[in-house]
């Protein structure tokens, strides 16, 4: 769920004045959204900065932890050489990076070390790391956050 309506009309209008790209980024934004949409107990907030990023913050709607209940985020990057692309980030201690794929980002998550998927064009086999990472995260988080 939404964490309100104006989130949610906001990132319908920002998905519908989205042109669709020549990279998938669009399409691979949708996706994402849909599998964080699909898990049970979640909240989804948006965050717009025009010209910087755009955020989809993922929390738990329910107890308290350390990480504020926010346990995955989704930045839309707007890059004006590269033209968008996804920065898919997580707390370092809610998932494993197996085939070192992601960038360990120390401090980079509200202060605490996270690793975060970069996505700069549709590709099946990141994507699918990505979602199982989603999968890792909300699995780990719902512990500590007993959801």
């Amino acid at each position: 769920m939404f964490r309100s309506d104006d989130d949610f009309r906001e990132v319908t209008k920002f998905i519908a004045g989205w042109a669709e790209d020549a990279k998938g980024i669009k399409g691979t934004f949708i996706r994402l959204k849909e599998k964080f949409f699909g898990k049970n107990d979640v909240t989804l907030s948006f965050i717009c900065r025009p010209g910087i990023s755009h955020s989809l913050r993922v929390g738990s709607i329910k107890g308290e932890n350390k990480y504020n209940k926010l346990f995955a985020l989704m930045d839309i990057v707007d890059d004006q050489i590269e033209g968008r692309w996804l920065s898919v980030c997580f707390y370092s201690e809610l998932v494993t990076d197996p085939d070192q794929a992601g960038n360990l980002v120390p401090n980079g998550i509200l202060g605490e070390d996270g690793y975060c998927f970069d996505v700069l064009e549709y590709e099946e086999s990141l994507l699918s790391y990505v979602e199982q990472r989603i999968d890792e995260a909300y699995e780990k988080a719902s512990r500590i956050f007993n959801v």
